[in-house]
């Protein structure tokens, strides 16, 4: 098979190989898969530079999502599953070979069945943005009647929120950095959109509700934000964070948080329980099937070009998806 690979952690043109290897087989439970495209995401470009620690296979396959069909089935896997249309999440966490390649073998429970309604391409960006956004969503019940707060609504996982919230009844306050971002928040479906560079945000997300407090945040960047959460959050409300890079060790305001009754939710979506995943799963499968989630692609590599794809989620000027093509 075609197959991209690095032996050492590096820079992306410096270590990134594009060559064959041996096809794979599957072992008992688990099924292989004919990918035909494979999702880049930031975590996969900082385990490839090193920024997640040193490389922790003698080869890695990168990539942990992806989409294709099954072609062989493992001991003990049902032969129905066979020529099945399939999205893959967690391919290449804790494992040497991820969805940067004509196939891959998963355990079968990680090929989650794609609705026909949904390109490869779409399938390709399940695994961590739209599961991401799907629990923080939904990781404590129904949203229904609530106003959530999605920040960072342009990227990758606030895209998914946006929709997500919205189609399960919330009322969605979206904060962006410009213009185009807020024309695709509201492509997506936001009540309502701020634009925080040009604007005291807490004023003008309470501005934008009515003076509705928000009950739940999905946050991009807890710290960065937390001025502006614990003025803007109801009492009881809840922030779902999954990423703090510009301030990776805020200073806990805890006494007015503790007055509030918030609840603070870290999101590692890599480390979902059972029952968490098979949650994400059933929202994420009755979405697609409603056919309630646009999908944003914001570039489109070949599979030699893998550097060049890791180099622009690198550069963080994509808005939305970047997606390897495998034929």
């Amino acid at each position: 098979m075609r197959a991209v690979w690095y032996e050492t952690t590096g820079a992306a043109d410096a270590v990134l190989r594009c060559n064959v290897l041996d096809d794979p087989l599957p072992g008992p439970g688990e099924v292989r898969v004919r990918i035909r495209a494979s999702g880049v995401n930031p975590s996969d470009v900082k385990a490839r530079s090193g920024a997640r620690g040193p490389i922790p296979f003698a080869r890695v396959i990168p990539h942990s999502d992806g989409a294709g069909e099954i072609d062989i089935v493992g001991a003990g896997v049902d032969a129905a599953r066979l020529g099945s249309r399939v999205w893959l999440w967690n391919a290449a966490w804790k494992r040497a070979n991820g969805t940067c390649a004509e196939y891959v073998c998963v355990p079968s429970e990680q090929a989650v069945p794609l609705p026909p309604n949904t390109s490869f391409e779409a399938g390709a960006c399940l695994g961590i943005p739209a599961s991401t956004a799907c629990h923080a969503v939904f990781a404590d019940g129904d949203v229904s009647g609530q106003t959530v707060l999605v920040t960072g609504g342009a990227g990758a996982v606030g895209h998914y929120a946006i929709q997500l919230a919205r189609w399960g009844g919330a009322h969605v306050v979206v904060t962006v950095s410009g213009d185009e971002k807020a024309q695709i928040a509201t492509a997506a479906g936001a009540h309502a959109v701020v634009n925080y560079r040009s604007a005291d945000t807490a004023t003008a997300i309470l501005d934008a509700t009515g003076g509705q407090r928000i009950d739940r945040i999905v946050e991009v960047e807890f710290g960065g934000n937390l001025a502006t959460s614990a003025a803007v959050l109801a009492p009881g409300g809840v922030i779902a964070a999954y990423g703090s890079m510009a301030d990776p060790t805020p200073q806990l305001p805890f006494y007015p948080l503790m007055f509030s009754h918030t609840t603070l939710r870290m999101m590692l979506v890599y480390a979902l329980t059972a029952n968490e995943r098979a949650n994400v799963v059933t929202r994420l499968s009755s979405a697609l099937e409603a056919d309630a989630l646009q999908h944003l692609i914001a570039a489109r590599f070949a599979l030699d070009e893998t550097a060049k794809a890791h180099q622009a989620v690198e550069a963080g000027t994509l808005i939305g998806n970047a997606v390897i093509g495998t034929d």
